[in-house]
């Protein structure tokens, strides 16, 4: 794969967080998560529905790359959903599904409260939640003869990679390395030298 195809580094959350708040006696509890698919974002939407089914409004938002929706669940237009996703863009995540569950209680907020209840909790939800910083990796396909094995695997133990399932052949062993794209060109040079020249690789 050319490292042109490769998806670009992107933030996102470490695991799921919360945050609660209540304004003016309606309690907003604000839920985000990593999701990788919308798929992933509707089912914890889904969950969180189920988890709290009394609830007056669940009001959601998720930015997956260029994909994006936002949902208001009753609120007036405008006031719980964009906001929500403002926020996640704000903090500069990605692969991000925040769901902001309120239990209304009794005060109306105006468009203007509303929209700062719903992105404000949105925001300080993301702001504290641990985050992780993903960089895609390229798969190398790397063949070497039986005795040179050794070479390799002293190699894939000095080099931050991760290793794929390993295939024995007539003439040794096969399996895909996955490495970040920048260190592909030394890790070849590397391994040549591991193997005294007798490893190939689809980088060649």
């Amino acid at each position: 794969m050319a490292d042109t195809e490769l998806p670009a580094p992107f933030t996102t959350l470490a695991g799921p967080h919360r945050f609660d708040a209540v304004i003016e006696n309606s309690e907003f509890l604000t839920f985000a998560d990593r999701a990788d698919t919308p798929e992933d974002a509707l089912a914890q939407l889904a969950a969180l529905r189920a988890r709290y089914p009394d609830a007056t409004h669940h009001c959601w938002a998720y930015r997956i790359g260029g994909a994006y929706r936002f949902n208001d669940d009753g609120e007036p237009g405008g006031t719980a959903g964009a906001p929500i996703l403002r926020a996640i863009e704000g903090q500069g995540v990605d692969r991000v599904m925040v769901v902001v569950v309120r239990f209304y209680g009794g005060v109306k907020l105006g468009t203007g409260g509303l929209a700062r209840a719903y992105g404000g909790g949105a925001a300080e939800c993301l702001r504290t939640a641990e985050r992780l910083e993903v960089r895609p990796r390229r798969t190398v396909r790397v063949a070497v003869p039986f005795d040179a094995v050794s070479g390799l695997y002293h190699l894939l133990g000095t080099w931050d990679v991760t290793r794929g399932e390993e295939a024995y052949t007539a003439g040794g062993v096969e399996l895909d390395v996955h490495l970040y794209p920048e260190d592909a060109g030394a890790f070849a040079a590397a391994l040549r030298d591991a193997t005294r020249g007798a490893a190939v690789t689809d980088l060649d």
